[in-house]
């Protein structure tokens, strides 16, 4: 009857074992594109914003270079809200969680 017992324990502490490991892995996998999309949007948004800085300081404010950047930066910030619903801001060093970006935010330091 012990062994029985013991049998019964050791197999419910398997399964339990089993499905905790699956349950981690799932929860692993899923937090894992959300990691990967804030990573490669904080990658996109500092490569768009500091293109833009320098292509305003070495061909001028109303460049095309510049008015590239400005496109690159927009598309970077769209990209951002759809895929993590949020966007770091390279000026101010953090991550915002509105939809409040100012297309126009580069104006304010050149004029």
């Amino acid at each position: 009857m012990k062994a029985m017992i013991t049998r019964r324990w050791k197999m419910g502490l398997v399964r339990f074992a089993c499905g905790a490991m699956m349950l981690a892995g799932a929860v692993l996998i899923t937090g894992a594109p959300r990691a990967y999309a804030s990573d490669d949007c904080q990658r996109r948004l500092i490569h768009a914003d500091h293109e833009l800085d320098r292509a305003i300081e070495k061909h001028g404010y109303n460049s095309r270079q510049a008015d590239h950047w400005r496109h690159e930066l927009h598309e970077a910030r769209e990209w951002c809200w759809q895929h993590s619903h949020r966007r770091w801001d390279e000026h101010e060093r953090r991550w915002h969680d509105q939809h409040d970006w100012d297309d126009h935010d580069h104006d304010h330091d050149r004029h």
